[in-house]
């Protein structure tokens, strides 16, 4: 098997491209498929500063990377979910890579800073874990960009992710939804820009560029994501793209071409809140939404009310 570029040996082969790449080329083509997808969607200019939200997965440690190595300035935001030794994992996994690469990182923990962790808030307010744990990065991640001064909020979503999101919505035929699935969501009044500067890489693709690039990763998935939909709409995808290899980039990339546009964007508003065109300010934190409370306060109030629910240990394979 050699590189398409260089004839040397290959380390991978990419079947929507059919073509396989060596070390150096396949660092290339992930660098410029990121740089591609930031200047198709003006994502970023020149000078602006940008907060990676990371996990301590393959993803979001990639596109953390590959920002700097593109030349921007990339600070790192780690919330501690509390979910027991995956999250130990994952904060060490992320500490761990911005110590050795002398990046400035962010850290929230939701126990010591909001009264509440992710397994405790799903048990109280009957939220299924994804949906607490959703609710709590998206009020999080904003407030941190918002304080911070930050141009940018960027995550580490993949082609993988924007697919199986878009198939779902698509069979749910959810209008709302579709009409925000972009690369880019502008900023607001009380929301910040947000970016997905991955559009263009798979996770096949970020956990190789991983590999190569050393970066130790959190391998397991949270434990709480088991029966999650959008893992069940992948496993489609990956048959589909098994059998027609560029069918998730011919999905997501077709429908930002021709039929996001179709779609009229929605007022921003507080997420988990029922649609409404008149969007004001919490009572409690300020933040943008359709109530009189945010329905983030909603859950960290009904949390802290609630007995910490514990976890049991998993195997780590880190």
């Amino acid at each position: 098997m050699k590189c398409r570029v260089c004839r040397e040996p290959a380390i991978i082969d990419i079947r929507r491209h059919n073509a396989n790449f060596c070390v150096e080329h396949f660092l290339r083509l992930c660098r410029d498929q990121v740089a591609k997808a930031i200047d198709r969607f003006d994502m970023l200019q020149p000078g602006e500063r940008v907060l990676v939200a990371v996990s301590g997965g393959k993803d979001s440690l990639a596109l953390w990377d590959i920002l700097g190595e593109l030349g921007y300035e990339a600070h790192g935001l780690y919330l501690g979910l509390g979910i027991g030794d995956y999250s130990d994992a994952s904060g060490e996994a992320v500490r761990a890579f911005a110590r050795t690469r002398d990046l400035p990182l962010i850290e929230v923990d939701l126990r010591d800073h909001e009264g509440f962790d992710v397994p405790t808030a799903a048990a109280a307010s009957r939220r299924s874990p994804c949906s607490a744990c959703g609710l709590s990065k998206r009020h999080l991640f904003d407030r941190v960009a918002l304080d911070g001064g930050f141009d940018a909020l960027a995550t580490g979503h993949n082609l993988d992710d924007e697919a199986a999101v878009l198939l779902g919505n698509l069979v749910k035929w959810e209008v709302d939804y579709l009409a925000r699935q972009r690369p880019v969501l502008p900023a607001g009044d009380g929301f910040p820009r947000k970016i997905k500067p991955l559009v263009r890489l798979t996770e096949r693709e970020t956990a190789a560029y991983c590999v190569v690039r050393g970066i130790d990763y959190q391998v397991d998935e949270c434990p709480m994501a088991a029966g999650n939909r959008q893992l069940r709409l992948k496993e489609t995808l990956n048959d589909l793209e098994r059998r027609s290899p560029g069918a998730k980039h011919d999905l997501y990339f077709r429908f930002l071409d021709r039929a996001v546009d179709r779609f009229v964007d929605p007022p921003p508003e507080d997420a988990g809140d029922p649609p409404s065109a008149s969007v004001g300010r919490c009572d409690e934190c300020g933040a943008p939404t359709t109530a009189a409370v945010c329905a983030y306060c909603r859950l960290r109030a009904t949390a802290r009310r609630a007995e910490p629910v514990a976890l049991a240990p998993t195997r780590r394979r880190r």
